[in-house]
């Protein structure tokens, strides 16, 4: 790359320091804030959004602030790491919580927006939070205006910043400005931008100095000046400062002055936005900056930082939330690709599935799945014992158990491997509910058992049942398909797995399709099971799971390259067990060991079948349940293995 402004070796790009929070978004769009019913949970701050959009594009990000010893600050630190952030610099603050914003998004340019930053644990950052070390492994550090607004965030800035100039750290400024953060609006008023101060103005001309590149908006400029006009208030700070200067100037995009200020701003070269259709312009800064200077920190042009900047703003611009909204890579390259404008990001459809299945996902390693998720097979065997339904449920916790158990072995063993279960809502929910949090693999179902066409257990709006769902749990579906079934059945078929597609899509929940051809279908090609899943993809259709019968090994060559050609992002392939015996079941991984797709097994009645005949009829106790599905289950994991040893 030749000469490079920034150090060379340092084990991070970049360090955010400054407001990092819980952005609890209006789910209703238009609005007032006192009539919204629901909220959505996001990671918020200025600071916080540019270390998670800056890693999203894949800059090597860190965070230094503060959170509270609670369950928003474990969110917070959770999704930063998830992201690939680094949190080492986060303090966990034992007196005090974690800060939150609450937003409405009423129309396009008003949002009423309700900051709860009294004494929060972000404001707490102090001087000896701050390590040199920390700071001396960074290319560059970002400061967000808010930490430079009261004594002990000032002090703890100005640490860093001394620490930065020491080690040839490259600063940044976002001037970030929020009157209600500085004491010059009403305390529910975080809407308003801008309220000029002379006192603020001469505060953040302090500082100036310091900074290599500063950024901000007109109306921050005019603060960072102390003037109404904004040429006088640029040329006051180039007075003060050599930095390279951002200009924000909305849907216009944004110029660049590394010199003298011109005589009009469009002297210089001014950088086009994205035309978008607005949903709201909460985010956009944080956005572009984290566009900015993922072009920035690689030494890129003006031209290019700033069409990575304003097409990430026009992005998030599009979309709800500040940071989930931040594009990937994949997204701005299909962007800048595409042969017209992309207008309305948020109607289409490649760049929505981008957005979805190219930000980083939990890396799941091989899956040994328990599947429990039969509802009419236990009815029948707890009836058959003599049995009261309830009992199903408890005999589904006891299948936890024996999971835990599996889980603890296979750690002991050193074994590399996820385990996970299928649980359904009706008799399951207890176990699904212990199971959550957990880090294991769960789906559960939404299909009526044995219905064709497929019919879904709470009726055709299956997305109304989805808002309860956790995140975490995958939906499943299983579904009878032939593509050569009379067509009425098939458009049928196709119109429910379409909406429950949708209804995915929108709920942000990853779908499993389990596609079973029907046994006594009069129609019996060899490769029906290769066609259903090509004509399920030409519908559109892109679950991040597939569960299948066994194959032999030509049928899983040609099935992984259908879906390695129609969709690199599949989470997988899981196998079902239908029943089969152990030795049969074994001999179907063998057949799968090639297979680039089959991430492992998902299997059911094989586990259970008899161990629950027996613990209903009243033969073995608890206990025995637990170490017979424990020991088939086992036994099961230990035949994939040698599959694949």
């Amino acid at each position: 790359m030749g000469q490079t402004r920034f150090a060379s070796g340092r084990q991070l790009d970049l360090i955010c320091l400054g407001r990092l929070g819980v952005d609890l978004y209006a789910q209703q769009v238009g609005a007032r804030l006192e009539d919204v019913s629901s909220f959505a949970k996001y990671l918020g701050g200025s600071s916080a959004n540019i270390a998670f959009g800056t890693a999203r594009l894949g800059l090597r990000s860190a965070m230094l602030s503060r959170v509270g010893d609670d369950h928003m600050g474990r969110f917070l630190l959770e999704s930063l790491a998830r992201e690939g952030c680094d949190v080492s610099g986060i303090k966990v603050d034992p007196e005090r919580l974690t800060a939150m914003v609450l937003l409405g998004l009423k129309d396009r340019e008003t949002f009423p927006l309700v900051f709860y930053r009294e004494n929060c644990a972000d404001m707490a950052l102090r001087a000896e939070d701050i390590s040199e070390a920390f700071i001396a492994s960074s290319k560059a550090l970002l400061i967000t205006g808010t930490h430079f607004s009261t004594d002990g965030v000032y002090k703890a800035s100005i640490q860093a910043l001394d620490y930065a100039e020491k080690h040839n750290v490259k600063r940044v400024l976002d001037i970030d400005y929020r009157p209600v953060l500085w004491g010059l609006a009403g305390k529910a008023d975080g809407e308003t931008r801008f309220v000029a101060d002379q006192n603020v103005s001469q505060h953040v001309q302090k500082i100036l100095p310091r900074f290599d590149l500063i950024v901000g908006t007109e109306e921050e400029f005019l603060i960072a000046g102390g003037s109404e006009d904004l040429l006088t208030a640029l040329r006051t700070v180039r007075g003060l400062t050599s930095a390279t200067l951002v200009v924000k100037l909305g849907p216009q995009g944004c110029t660049v002055v590394h010199g003298d200020i011109p005589a009009r701003l469009e002297d210089g070269a001014i950088y086009p936005g994205v035309r978008v259709e607005v949903l709201n312009v909460l985010g956009a800064g944080d956005a572009f900056m984290s566009g900015f200077l993922s072009g920035w920190l690689i030494d890129a042009s003006d031209e290019r930082c700033c069409q990575l900047a304003n097409a990430c703003g026009g992005l998030v611009v599009s979309r709800h939330a500040c940071a989930p909204a931040m594009p990937t890579r994949a997204e701005l390259d299909y962007l800048f690709n595409s042969p017209v404008p992309i207008t309305r990001p948020d109607q289409d459809a490649v760049l929505q599935r981008l957005h979805r299945v190219s930000v980083p996902r939990k890396a799941w390693k091989q899956l040994f799945v328990f599947a429990f998720d039969h509802r009419w097979q236990l009815v029948e065997l707890a009836q058959k014992g003599g049995q009261d339904l309830a009992r199903i449920s408890a005999l589904k916790q006891l299948f936890i158990q024996a999971v835990e158990r599996v889980e603890s072995k296979l750690a002991e063993q050193g074994v590399e491997a996820d385990v996970g279960i299928l649980a359904d809502q009706r008799f399951g929910q207890d176990a699904l509910n212990a199971a959550s949090g957990r880090g294991w693999w769960i789906a559960r179902p939404v299909e009526v058992q044995n219905s064709r066409p497929l019919v879904f257990e709470h009726g055709r709006s299956v997305g109304s049942n989805l808002i309860a769902w956790p995140q975490e749990q995958i939906i499943k579906c299983l579904v009878q398909f032939h593509p050569d079934d009379e067509p009425l059945l098939r458009l049928e078929q196709e119109a429910q797995l379409k909406s429950l597609y949708q209804a995915s899509l929108v709920s942000g929940h990853e779908l499993l399709l389990e596609v079973v051809p029907p046994k006594d279908h009069p129609s019996s090609y060899p490769d029906v099971l290769y066609r259903s899943l090509k004509r399920l993809y030409n519908l559109g259709i892109y679950p991040a799971w597939w569960k299948i019968e066994t194959q032999s090994a030509a049928d899983w060559k040609k099935l992984d390259e259908l879906i390695q050609e129609r969709d690199p992002y599949c989470r997988g392939v899981v196998l079902l067990g239908l029943n089969a015996s152990a030795e049969c079941l074994a001999d179907g991984f063998r057949q799968a060991s090639q297979s680039q797709t089959c991430r492992g097994f998902a299997v059911g009645r094989t586990i259970f079948q008899e161990p629950s005949r027996a613990w209903l009829a009243g033969e073995i106790d608890d206990e025995g349940l637990i170490q017979q599905a424990q020991g088939i289950f086992e036994q099961l994991i230990n035949a994939w293995r040698s599959s694949r040893s």
